[in-house]
């Protein structure tokens, strides 16, 4: 049997509006706007989705849960994650680790990325110390510095067992 590693990388942004909660890893932040976005609109969740699927060969998040399906609609993003762990598992596929990071002006998520990773780390089946989560500005540029939206991007490290 032969082990094969591949990298895959990740990246989802959602614009910030009025009526909604803001998620990102799984963990509600208090802030006065959330992300919009058919699902809880998750970018960091949806990045290393992304991610894994790309390192896998098997599509994107948009092909497994699209946004004209219903059943996604306010869909708690952890759910697929769950699913697209479950997904590589059923084609010999470990997850190695996750780096995230997160690009957002406000509000500030350092407080909150030990949670993020807890949460991760649980959905994924992985010892915490594998999965790194970091937070970023864009120093006032851009949509993110503007404070008009928060994105997200993964990279993530695949091992699948083939032969």
């Amino acid at each position: 049997m032969k082990d094969l590693i591949r990298v895959g990388h990740g990246f989802d942004a959602h614009q910030l509006g009025d009526r909604r909660v803001l998620i990102l890893g799984g963990v509600e932040i208090p802030y006065h706007q959330g992300l919009q976005g058919h699902s809880d609109a998750d970018v960091l969740i949806h990045a290393i989705c992304d991610a894994l699927l790309g390192a896998s060969g098997l599509g994107d998040i948009g092909n497994l849960f699209p946004d004209t399906d219903d059943r996604n609609l306010n869909r708690n993003s952890r759910e697929f994650l769950v699913e697209v762990r479950r997904l590589l598992q059923s084609h010999s596929i470990r997850v190695v680790n996750v780096d995230a990071t997160l690009v957002a002006q406000a509000p500030k998520l350092a407080p909150f990325i030990d949670a993020m990773r807890s949460n991760l780390s649980a959905d994924l089946e992985l010892d915490r110390s594998l999965v790194n989560v970091k937070a970023t500005t864009t120093e006032g540029l851009g949509f993110t510095g503007r404070a008009e939206g928060i994105a997200a991007h993964a990279v993530v490290l695949v091992e699948q067992s083939i032969g």
